[in-house]
């Protein structure tokens, strides 16, 4: 009889931390839809002067911009050579850190997948100069 009613106890007690669990998880779901934290990620129809560009500048310019001498030779705030760079490979190479291609931005965390996803979407349509 006492071994029924230690294992009556462990399995309510298993139920329970499950039931807690579970609660816990969906009410951190609630609370992130009702803040806004479920940000959609566009990535259609991307355009390089409204999309491409205000990536760029926020992630590459500090190291491939207008600066005396942009690194490796690469100025992405010129749209021929981030054209370059997307038609080559090279661009979607580096910002998705593949095997072969120096990581960037360099020494900092991969750009989102929202923001390659962005920029991907702009090369697969012909990375117009729009």
């Amino acid at each position: 009889m006492k071994n029924i009613i230690v294992n009556v106890c462990l399995v309510l007690s298993v139920v329970t931390i499950s039931v807690l669990f579970l609660e816990g998880c969906s009410k951190a779901n609630e609370t992130d839809l009702q803040s806004g934290n479920n940000t959609v990620c566009d990535t259609v129809n991307m355009a390089y002067q409204a999309d491409v560009q205000p990536i760029l500048a926020k992630n590459c310019y500090s190291c491939h911009g207008d600066g005396a001498a942009p690194q490796a030779g690469i100025n992405l705030k010129d749209y021929g050579t981030v054209k370059t760079q997307a038609d080559n490979g090279n661009l979607i190479g580096v910002i998705t850190h593949a095997p072969g291609y120096p990581a960037m931005p360099f020494n900092l965390p991969k750009l989102s997948d929202c923001d390659i996803n962005k920029i991907r979407d702009w090369i697969n349509r012909g990375a117009q100069n729009n």
